[in-house]
């Protein structure tokens, strides 16, 4: 028996409350607009103060189009399907309470049935088209794609298939897959509402109409899983079944293809009976078919590859997995630009001294070029000389350059003197202070890697003070209104004559500040009052609106960190995690390392960025400069530059030709310049980027292996040390002017070395060449050690170093008498068939505004530890070319017992707390020239207290 009850309506609102729902729907949808408009507008005026619009352009339109193409797919073909179920609906319902409950509530709905319906397919037109739009690089990258020339060692198809079409395929069958199961819960929900699908009714449970309607939905469902089995053929490349972490094993190529060929036509054979079940309209076959689908699966897909690599595999796993091995070592490394002989060059390293004292002594000449200065130790000591005012400072890490002073090439450490508003004192802070007044830093630091004064252990400063002066630049423009601690915003320029609002630098003047207006073209204009108003609902800062400082002239900078500028410019770049500033022609620039990656490049293996790039170097970053993500494809084809006066970005093309940077070229044309374009004065300050390196390093570990059963043993694996200073961190590698034993001349080179895997003896030494002005840049060099050899890594040293005696009875006493020891960078420098081991020691005072300075050095050569107040006298101690010192006197008293201290010495450290103690009451009162002279009787304290205890 079937029926149809009367037309049940939903109870009628009052008028006013009718209108209340429009009228909100209709404010949200303004409010969402203006949100958008204020984003999306403001992003554009930002792109346009730097002539990138096309960036901005191409990828709004990709988004836009790839919102409304795969939304309005997904909308279109569910509402479709809505349509048709709900055409397809019974005329009569059998009689039973579950279909007249449904029958109530389908009519009480159909007044609103079309308002529904839109709504339900905006929003699932509407979440796919957000996806869909947030995948604008594999959009691009399909449709601007470049053959790499280079085919896979499986499917011999070019790797340019695998890195931009497979991806886009995966995900364009994956939008597939989410618009049918989509559609089938929308036609099951339909025909439920409807009475084409009654679970709880006495008689048939489903109409004809309905069964064939659902058949042709999991027909379409089943066919795209045969795609799905297709394409997971091409998916063995990426496969983690066999010994190594990515690329197809043996189970995959003998177990594994076969079976998703099968399982291909198994899933062909069972989409035809679905569609089938159109006119036969019954669940049998469907049922059959799902349970061949499932069990194929099962048998076919699961357990046959399983039995072959349990049976036929794991017996001698390492002959049957020995050519896919192969592969994976021969891909990797050049994915990674790790080809022997063209990118690393291997040479054994006897790991013996060879020659006399005298003669390997007279050969470390060029060891007085090595790096004393720690960039992570002295940044306090830069704050301390250079800083001057509280708002201005210097990055927890200093970066390392070369720049020519006197007419020869030196390593600097250097660092730009940045704003950093936060060091504003309380009753400085306000939002003109914030935002017109504090606007900028001042000045570029650099000293000497290599040096320190002799009288007090500090930087011989080669570039320094307010103005500036020194060696570097005759002259350059010293204001720094883009860098990495820069303001959120601020708001610059005036009128022509109108008084100087923003602070340039502190002086001696009636006033103490010098003052400035900005003149540059960096930032958006923001006279008007309408960008005003924008900017203002952009920051959610009403000032912007209603402050008089903002005038005609106005303009805002913001997105002012050097990476961040590059990233919003390059989206497609991945940068790396230090930026580093230098003095180029008249101007300071910011240097950044731009990199190509994919996931996609077949059998090389896959890398962490943030694990290979974790280092002591990295925890003085914040998180967010760090990259991140896989990668089993890298390469360093951009060098950026952002102008830290005007923020203007320009992107160069560095390097060999790369596929993936040319796929972007042809995305985003113009934007990149040809290396022909770099100036000499910028070329002069590029080096191998430190991220890429660490990479590299990471993959050398294991892959300097080029026989497959070597590999699959493992026992000539390398790992990267622990920094000696930092327990427990990786130690990062090293920028060092040196010469390598088959080198003539030093160069600048980046360096680390590598232990053996199951212990703590050197196993090799890389560098790679970091000069773009040598033939050999980027040539990685590994000195090889063998196997049996006992050379001692960075951490025994270092523990020998803490446990000599000279060095270990000194640094315990100041590390607890009103004074701090810090351990400098553990250098490892190849020399005479051995290793020469380098560490300076700083000393700095407790007090809150000490800072250390350089004042013994730590070297270790063939077992023999110095321990001398530089580096020349301790390499003579080391070598034994140092003229012998007589025993201790009662004049010259040796090291101090173990039962206590002598009077000499304590009278020595009571005097040193009393000059540290006079040194910040100096400071704090702003007398330098009375703080300078303190901090020399500090110093000459600290090296009567070291003679003192031997």
């Amino acid at each position: 028996m079937s029926f149809r009850i009367p037309t049940a309506r939903l109870p009628r609102l009052p008028g006013r409350a009718r209108l209340a729902l429009p009228i909100a729907v209709a404010l949200l949808v303004l409010v969402v607009a203006a949100i958008l408009y204020v984003r999306i507008y403001t992003d554009y005026l930002w792109f346009s103060s730097l002539g990138y619009t096309s960036v901005f352009s191409r990828r709004l339109i990709t988004k836009v189009v790839l919102f409304f193409l795969f939304g309005g797919v997904m909308a279109a073909v569910v509402g479709a399907n809505i349509v048709i179920a709900h055409r397809l609906r019974p005329p009569f319902r059998p009689n039973s309470p579950e279909q007249q409950q449904l029958e109530m509530l389908s009519q009480a709905l159909h007044p609103r049935r079309r308002w529904l319906f839109a709504a339900a397919i905006v929003l699932v037109g509407a979440i796919e088209g957000a996806a869909a739009a947030g995948r604008w690089r594999t959009w691009l990258l399909w449709r601007n794609g470049q053959h790499f020339g280079i085919k896979d060692p499986q499917f011999h198809k070019d790797v340019s298939y695998f890195a931009f079409t497979y991806p886009f395929q995966r995900w364009v069958l994956g939008v597939l897959f989410a618009i049918v199961v989509v559609s089938l819960i929308a036609v099951l929900l339909t025909s439920y509402l409807y009475g084409g699908l009654r679970p709880q009714t006495p008689g048939a449970k489903v109409t004809p109409a309905a069964r064939a309607h659902i058949s042709v939905l999991l027909g379409v469902f089943v066919l795209l899983k045969a795609v799905a089995y297709w394409l997971d053929r091409y998916g063995v490349n990426y496969s983690r079944r066999g010994f190594v972490d990515t690329g197809a094993s043996y189970t995959d190529v003998h177990a594994v293809l076969p079976a998703k060929t099968i399982l291909v036509f198994v899933a062909v054979i069972c989409a035809g009976i679905f569609f089938a079940n159109v006119r036969i309209r019954n669940w049998r076959l469907p049922a059959i078919a799902f349970g061949l689908m499932v069990g194929s699966a099962i048998v076919i897909g699961g357990i046959f590859p399983l039995l072959v690599q349990q049976f036929s595999v794991r017996p001698s796993e390492a002959d049957k997995e020995s050519p896919y091995i192969a592969r994976n070592i021969a891909e990797t490394r050049l994915a990674y630009g790790l080809l022997p002989q063209r990118q690393v060059q291997t040479s054994d390293y006897a790991g013996e001294v060879t020659g006399d004292a005298g003669t390997l002594r007279a050969d470390s000449n060029t060891l007085p070029n090595t790096r004393l200065l720690d960039p992570t130790v002295l940044p306090d000591t830069y704050r301390q000389l250079q800083g001057f005012k509280s708002f201005y400072s210097f990055p927890d890490s200093l970066d390392v350059d070369r720049y020519q002073v006197n007419g020869k090439e030196q390593e600097e450490l250097v660092a730009a003197r940045e704003l950093d508003i936060s060091g504003l004192q309380t009753g400085q802070k306000s939002w003109i202070n914030d935002h017109l007044v504090y606007t900028h830093g001042y000045g570029f630091v650099a000293a000497p890697s290599n040096t320190v004064k002799p009288d007090d252990g500090t930087p011989q400063f080669d570039e320094s003070d307010i103005p500036p002066h020194g060696d570097l630049a005759s002259t350059f423009e010293p204001r720094i209104y883009f860098g990495e601690q820069s303001p959120n915003y601020s708001v610059v320029g005036a009128p022509a004559g109108a008084t100087p609002r923003e602070l340039d630098f502190p002086n001696n003047s009636g006033t103490g500040q010098q003052n400035t207006t900005y003149a540059g073209k960096g930032g958006v204009p923001v006279g008007s009052t309408w960008r005003q108003l924008l900017y203002a609902l952009k920051f959610k800062d009403k000032n912007l609106l209603f402050s008089g400082g903002v005038n005609a002239d106005s303009r805002l900078l913001y997105v002012r960190n050097p990476r961040d500028r590059v990233a919003k410019v390059a989206p497609f770049l991945t940068l790396d995690s230090d930026p580093y500033p230098a003095i180029v022609g008249n101007r300071v620039e910011w240097i950044v390392d731009g990199y190509t990656t994919t996931d996609g490049f077949p059998y090389a293996a896959r890398t962490s960025l943030t694990a290979a790039t974790e280092d002591t170097l990295t925890q003085h970053r914040a998180s967010s400069r760090k990259p991140s993500g896989q990668v089993n494809y890298i390469r360093n084809s951009v060098k950026a530059t952002v102008d830290a006066y005007d923020g203007t970005v320009t992107l160069y093309r560095w390097g060999p030709e790369d596929p993936v940077l040319s796929a972007w070229e042809h995305a985003f044309p113009g934007i990149i310049k040809p290396e022909t374009s770099i100036p000499p004065d910028l070329r002069a300050h590029l080096r191998y980027p430190e991220d890429l390196f660490k990479v590299q390093r990471t993959l050398l570990t294991r892959y300097h292996i080029s026989d497959p059963h070597a590999f699959y043993g493992g026992t000539d694996y390398w790992k990267v040390p622990d920094d000696p200073t930092h327990s427990g961190t990786p130690q990062p590698p090293y920028y060092l002017t040196m010469a390598l034993p088959s080198q003539t001349s030093p160069s600048f080179q980046l360096t680390t070395p590598l232990l053996q895997n199951n212990n703590r003896n050197l196993a090799a030494f890389v560098s790679v060449d970091s000069d773009p002005a040598s033939s050999t840049y980027g040539s990685m060099r590994v000195l090889h050690l063998p196997t049996s050899s006992l050379i001692p890594g960075p951490g025994q040293v270092h523990n020998d170093f803490r446990t000599f005696p000279a060095a270990s009875t000194q640094i315990a006493l100041l590390d607890q008498r009103g004074s701090h020891v810090d351990e400098g960078n553990l250098l490892t420098l190849p020399l005479g068939g051995s290793f020469v081991y380098i560490e300076p020691i700083y000393v700095r005072s407790t007090a809150a505004t000490s800072f250390p300075t350089l004042k013994r050095v730590l070297v270790s050569w063939n077992g023999k530890i110095a321990y001398e107040p530089t580096l020349g006298q301790a390499l003579d101690v080391a070598f034994g070319t140092a003229t012998t010192k007589p025993p201790p006197t009662a004049q010259q008293p040796g090291p101090p017992s173990t039962g206590g201290v002598s009077a000499e010495v304590a009278k020595l450290v009571a005097q040193l707390k009393h000059a540290q103690s006079d040194a910040d009451a100096a400071l704090r009162a702003g007398d330098l020239t009375a703080y300078a002279a303190a901090e020399k009787r500090v110093s000459a304290i600290i090296d009567r207290l070291a003679a003192a205890t031997g």
